[in-house]
């Protein structure tokens, strides 16, 4: 099983709000999820990003793949830096 750390997309029409996911890459996007990792909230300015840091190591550490746009809202967060770093020290 592939999983993936992606965004599940919640909220109203127009109003979106995004759920960090670490899902099997053949569920399609909205559909179940493994585990609730933190929020995206882009109505907000700036977008307001809540994460479980922990959890998210723990997850990239067993070879979850982030999409391109997690990758870019963790790398913001300064967490897939701390990944290479202790990915480095082992």
């Amino acid at each position: 099983m592939a999983v993936k750390l992606r965004l599940k997309r919640m909220g109203a029409k127009q109003k979106p709000f995004y759920r960090i996911v670490a899902a099997d890459s053949r569920v399609k996007r909205d559909g179940k999820f493994i585990e609730n990792l933190g929020t995206y909230d882009v109505t907000k300015n700036p977008a307001v990003i809540t994460v479980k840091e922990d959890r998210i190591l723990y997850w990239l550490g067993t070879g979850a793949i982030p999409t391109d746009t997690v990758r870019s809202i963790l790398s913001k967060q300064g967490i897939m830096k701390k990944f290479a770093e202790s990915k480095k020290g082992e």
